[in-house]
C-alpha cells in the first residue's frame, strides 16, 4: 500500500531540517510504499532518520530492533524532545515492571509510534503475545550486520529475528547497517528473508577523516597523552580490547590532567549512562572504551578516535573510526599496531568452533593487510567494502602524505597470476605465497604441489614482496577473493588480459613493523624529536661528572635518560623526575642541578619552545608495586619469594628492581646474592661493570656468558648500580 506525503514538509515539521541527505528521501518513500528495504550507509550518513520519520507518518507502531540499550535511551530522549511524551519508547532489561506497563499502555492507546527493543526482549513470550495484538507499521533492524558471522559484531540472537517477526505478524522490513562486505550483505538479506529488498548503498568514503597507523611501542601511553594535550578540550574516543586496559588507561589520563572516563559492559548501567551523558554534555573530553561505546551516539564533534589495540576486523575499525567528524569537520583516526597484538588475538580464538576460528583468522588477516600496507589507506578501506576509490593519493592519510617509492613488480604479478591458475583458483593467499617461494609445507605436500613446474618460481625474489603484490593486485582488479568461499584467490578477466600482454605494474612495499622499534612514528607531526646538539652537550657533561666521581658514565644517567632530556628539555628538578630512569634518588644527587641548568641555558640561548606541559605522570599502581618491592627487600625477603607474592616471573621482578636502582634508590640485595651465587662470580661480574664503558646486558653476556647466567649478571649489575650511582 503506497503512501504519498510531502516528505520535505514532514522533515521540516518533525525534525526541523529543510533537506534530506543522500538517499534518505528515496529510502523513506520505498518504505512508505510497503517495500522491504536494505540500507547500507556509513556512520554519520543519517540512518536513524530513515526509520524515525516514516514511523511518525505511518499508521501503527514501528518496531526498531537494536542491540544497544545506550543507543535506545539516546534516541528515545532525542525524539521525546521533538514530540510529545510517549511517542517513542524502549523495551529492554533495564526497565522495571511499572515502566513496562506504562510502555504497553501507551502502545495500546495508539500514542507510541516508535518502539525500540533489544533482540532478547523481542523473543520473550509475554512481549510476542502483546505485540501480536498491536498494529505494526514496519520492522527496522538496526546494526543489521550483527546477523552475520562474517560481520564484526555477530550476535546469535539476531538469527532469531525472522521467526519472531513471522509470529508477531507480517509488515515491511528495513534493515540498516553502517558496514557490510558483499558476504555480510548476502547473509543479512538471506537470514531476514528479504532477498527482493530494494537496496540503497551510499559511498563509504569519509573525505574529512585522516587515517594513520603507528607502530605500537612501550611508549604508547605517552604518545597518546602528548597527542591529547596538543588537542586540548577536543572530544575523543580511545578503543581498547580489554576492560582492564580501559580502566588502566583512563586512570593514567586522569593522572595527567585529562578529563577522561572509562566505559565498558562490566560497569553498572547507571554509571554507563552517566558516562555517556557526561561525554555528550562535554563534562568529559575523552572516553576510553571497549567497542561497545559510541554505536548510535549522536555526537557530531568527536575530533579523534584512537585504537590502542588493532581491532579484530576492518568492519569494526571502519565503524569505530566513523564516530569521528560526523559533522564533516576534522576527524583524526590513529591506530597503534604491533604483530604481538595480532598473535594475541589469534590465540584468543583457540577453543572456538573451527568454522568460527577460520572466519576470525580471515578477518584478522584483512586488518593486518590494512595496517602493514603502504598503499593509500582510503583506497584499501573502500576496496574492502567493494567500492573503487579513483585517486592514487587521497592527501589525507599517513601513506599518502609520506608516500614510499614505487618499485616495478611486473614479473612478480605474472608469477602470481600463473600460480593462481596452476593451483586451480582453490587456495588462499598464504598457501599461494608458500607455493611461489618453494616452501614444502604439510599442506603443499598433501596436494603434491611440490612437483609442479611452477613451484618455487619466486624463491630467489625478496619474500617480503609477495604480500604487497597480492594486496595491490586485488585493489587493481587482477585477482579477487571468492565471497562465498572466503579467501580463495581467483583470477579476473583483467588478470587474464594482463597475462596475454603484461605491462608495467608498480607497487609500494609494506611497512616494516619491527617489534624493537623504539621511536615515535616518522609521520608523527605531534611528537618532539631528539635534539642532537643538546644530546652531545649532555653526554659531555655526563663524562665530566663521571670522571670527577670516578664512576662509569652510565652510572650517572643512562643513555635513555639523556635522550629523553634532549627531547623534553626539563629545566627544573621537578621536571627532571618525569624523565625515564630518573627518580627522587637521582634528583637528590648534587650533579642533577648541573644537568637542568645546562638545559635551561641551552633553551634560552636557542630560543626553544618547550613542551613542559607534556610531562607524563604514571599512576599510583606501578608506584605501589615498587614500594612493596623496596619494603620486602628491606626485610630481606628472598627475591624469588617477592616475585611469587607479586604475581611476577623472576625476570619481570628484575625489571622492576632495575628501574628502582636506576632511578636513584639504593637497595641492598647482598643477603640474596650470598645465598644464590658464588663469591668469585660476584666479584668477576662486579669488576667487569666497574671497568666497562657500557651497562649493556648483551655486551656483558658476550663477555661473561660462558661462566655466568643472564640472571646472575643482572643481579650483580643491580648491586653495582645501587652502590655506585646511589
Amino acid at each position: 500500500m503506497a503512501m504519498k506525503v510531502n516528505l520535505t514538509q514532514a522533515l521540516k515539521q518533525f525534525f526541523g531540517f529543510s533537506q534530506f541527505k543522500g538517499d534518505q528521501e528515496r529510502i523513506i518513500q520505498n518504505l512508505l510504499d510497503g517495500n522491504d528495504t536494505f540500507v547500507l550507509m556509513p556512520t554519520g550518513g543519517g540512518k536513524s532518520l530513515c526509520y524515525q520519520l516514516p514511523s511518525l507518518l505511518m499508521e501503527g507502531t514501528a518496531i526498531v530492533i537494536s542491540p544497544l540499550i545506550a543507543l535506545m535511551k539516546n534516541q528515545v530522549d532525542a525524539i521525546s524532545m521533538m514530540s510529545e511524551e510517549g511517542t517513542a519508547h524502549y523495551l529492554n532489561s533495564s526497565l522495571n515492571k511499572a515502566a513496562i506497563d506504562q510502555v504497553k499502555a501507551d502502545i495500546r492507546s495508539g500514542k507510541t509510534k516508535l518502539l525500540y527493543v533489544a533482540p532478547e526482549s523481542l523473543t520473550k513470550e509475554d512481549n510476542v503475545n502483546f505485540l501480536k495484538k498491536t498494529k505494526i507499521s514496519f520492522y527496522a533492524i538496526d546494526e543489521a550486520h550483527c546477523i552475520s558471522e562474517w560481520g564484526h559484531d555477530f550476535r546469535p540472537e539476531y538469527r532469531r529475528i525472522r521467526p519472531i517477526i513471522n509470529q508477531i505478524g507480517e509488515a515491511p522490513i528495513i534493515a540498516l547497517t553502517a558496514t557490510a562486505t558483499d558476504k555480510v550483505r548476502t547473509d543479512i538479506k538471506k537470514n531476514l528473508g528479504m532477498s527482493d529488498a530494494t537496496e540503497f548503498k551510499s559511498s563509504f568514503n569519509r573525505p574529512n577523516l585522516y587515517y594513520e597507523v603507528r607502530n605500537k611501542t612501550k611508549d604508547v601511553d605517552k604518545e597518546i597523552i602528548k597527542f591529547i594535550k596538543q588537542h586540548p578540550g577536543k572530544s575523543g574516543i580511545i578503543y581498547c580490547l580489554s576492560r582492564k586496559k580501559v580502566e588502566e588507561l583512563a586512570e593514567i589520563l586522569r593522572a595527567n590532567d585529562i578529563k577522561a572516563q572509562a566505559y565498558h559492559a562490566g560497569l553498572e548501567s547507571a554509571l554507563r549512562s552517566q558516562t555517556q551523558d557526561d561525554f555528550l554534555m562535554e563534562k568529559t573530553d575523552v572516553i576510553v572504551a571497549t567497542i561497545a561505546f559510541g554505536m548510535g551516539i549522536d555526537k557530531p564533534d568527536v575530533r579523534f578516535v584512537i585504537h590502542y589495540d588493532i581491532p579484530k576486523s576492518l568492519e569494526g575499525y571502519y565503524q569505530e573510526t566513523g564516530r569521528a567528524g560526523r559533522d564533516g569537520g576534522e576527524g583524526v583516526c590513529i591506530a597503534f599496531y604491533s604483530k604481538k597484538d595480532l598473535q594475541k588475538l589469534d590465540k584468543f580464538m583457540e577453543g572456538k568452533p573451527v568454522a568460527e576460528q577460520d572466519i576470525g583468522r580471515q578477518l584478522l588477516q584483512e586488518t593486518a593487510a590494512y595496517a602493514e600496507t603502504s598503499v593509500c589507506r582510503r583506497k584499501m578501506l573502500l576496496h574492502y567494502f567493494g567500492e573503487i576509490y579513483p585517486k592514487d593519493n587521497c592527501q589525507n592519510c599517513d601513506n599518502c602524505l609520506h608516500p614510499k617509492t614505487k618499485i616495478e613488480a611486473q614479473e612478480q604479478l605474472v608469477i602470481l597470476l600463473n600460480t593462481v591458475i596452476t593451483i586451480k583458483e582453490n587456495f588462499r593467499s598464504d598457501y599461494v605465497i608458500d607455493f611461489i617461494t618453494g616452501k614444502e609445507t604439510e599442506e603443499i605436500l598433501a596436494h603434491k604441489h611440490q612437483n609442479n613446474e611452477l613451484f618455487g618460481a619466486g624463491e630467489d625474489m625478496d619474500e617480503k614482496l609477495w604480500n604487497p603484490v597480492i594486496r595491490q593486485a586485488l585493489i587493481a582488479g587482477f585477482i579477487k577473493k571468492d565471497v562465498e568461499n572466503y579467501g580463495l584467490l581467483k583470477i579476473t578477466a583483467a588478470g587474464k588480459k594482463f597475462l596475454k600482454k603484461p605491462e608495467s605494474f608498480m607497487i609500494v612495499e609494506d611497512k616494516d613493523f619491527d617489534e624493537d622499534y623504539e621511536n615515535a612514528s616518522e609521520h608523527d607531526g605531534t611528537m618532539t624529536a631528539l635534539d642532537p646538539t643538546l644530546s652531545i652537550m649532555l653526554k659531555d657533561l655526563r663524562k665530566k661528572v663521571a670522571k670527577k666521581m670516578e664512576r662509569p658514565p652510565y652510572v650517572i644517567f643512562q643513555d635513555v635518560s639523556i635522550e629523553q632530556m634532549a627531547t623534553d628539555y626539563p629545566i627544573t628538578l621537578e621536571e627532571l623526575k618525569n624523565i625515564q630512569g630518573v627518580g627522587e634518588g637521582k634528583v637528590k644527587q648534587p650533579y642533577a642541578k648541573e644537568f637542568v641548568d645546562l638545559i635551561a641555558k641551552y633553551c634560552k640561548e636557542n630560543d626553544i619552545t618547550r613542551q613542559a606541559d607534556l610531562r607524563v605522570r604514571t599512576v599510583a599502581k606501578k608506584s605501589m608495586l615498587k614500594v612493596k618491592i623496596i619494603q620486602a627487600i628491606d626485610r630481606q625477603v628472598a627475591l624469588d619469594d617477592i616475585a611469587n607474592a607479586q604475581g611476577l616471573d623472576f625476570s619481570e621482578l628484575l625489571d622492576e628492581v632495575e628501574a628502582i636502582v636506576y632511578s636513584g634508590t639504593r637497595l641492598n640485595i647482598d643477603y640474596f646474592l650470598d645465598e644464590v651465587m658464588d663469591e668469585d662470580h660476584i666479584d668477576d661480574i662486579y669488576d667487569y661493570f666497574a671497568e666497562s664503558d657500557t651497562d649493556s646486558l648483551d655486551a656483558a653476556i658476550d663477555e661473561l656468558g660462558s661462566e655466568c647466567s643472564e640472571d646472575e649478571i643482572r643481579l650483580v649489575r643491580i648491586k653495582f648500580i645501587s652502590e655506585m650511582a646511589n
